[in-house]
């Protein structure tokens, strides 16, 4: 089963708070653990790496704490997943630090899985956190995301 991990669920959670708070200006990591009921630690992790990533930008001192470092609009679902999990990649045969396959040689699939790959990132990227956190009727319609998994690369 496809799935993403807690981490980049949560991340995407944390994300999504940002998002619907534009104005809030920072958020330290503490109000986000309460306003997601996750563990601080957990969000402390978080934060850091979405932070290495260059989707947050955060600030020191009294007053300091964490903001989006760029417009949520500007920021899509693949950007957050890369930020945890690194590179997407469904098989190994899609990984960017590609390893030899056992059977690469005689397999079939490879591009097949490729194209696969590609239509989940190209999804995934065009879902941006301002999408998200609009009512699910203005969201990216149903059909449309259903039309990138089936159409041709």
């Amino acid at each position: 089963m496809l799935r993403i991990s807690k981490l980049t669920d949560y991340a995407i959670v944390l994300m999504t708070l940002f998002a619907n708070s534009p104005a809030q200006g920072t958020r330290t990591a503490r109000d986000l653990a309460s306003a997601s009921r996750l563990p601080l630690p957990t969000v402390s992790k978080i934060l850091k790496s979405l932070c290495r990533a260059g989707l947050l930008a955060s600030q020191r001192g009294a007053s300091g704490g964490y903001g989006l470092a760029r417009p949520a609009s500007g920021i899509s679902l693949a950007h957050v997943v890369e930020a945890i999990e690194g590179p997407l990649a469904l098989t190994e045969c899609c990984a960017v630090n590609l390893k030899a396959c056992d059977v690469e040689e005689g397999c079939p699939m490879r591009s097949q899985w490729q194209v696969i790959n590609r239509a989940v990132y190209k999804a995934l990227d065009e879902l941006t956190l301002d999408q998200l956190t609009r009512p699910l009727e203005s969201a990216v319609p149903l059909g449309r995301a259903l039309s990138l998994v089936r159409s041709p690369a």
